[in-house]
């Protein structure tokens, strides 16, 4: 990004940091993030859910947790259809 932009390292992680931590503010207080002709992150729940081990034939229970997911806007998805070239 540093190339791209013209700006230093320095700046560029700066911002970057900045950013990530404004993220993580916004997931942590369960608020999605909608970024335009890009898509949308949000936190989802999982389920609690029982998994068989495939070697051992073990039932075991695997505990519910909170994931992030991508939602890609219609822009994006019709710009990869179309293979970037838009």
């Amino acid at each position: 990004m540093a190339v791209r932009t013209g700006l230093k390292i320095s700046e560029v992680q700066s911002m970057m940091e900045t950013v990530v931590g404004a993220m993580g503010s916004h997931f942590s207080d369960s608020e999605a993030i909608q970024m335009p002709n890009f898509g949308v992150l949000e936190v989802r729940k999982k389920l609690e859910r029982v998994i068989v081990s495939p070697t051992t034939g073990q039932r075991m229970l695997v505990p519910p947790k909170l994931v992030l997911g991508f939602r890609p806007s219609p822009v994006l998805k019709d710009k990869i259809k179309k293979g970037g070239s838009n």
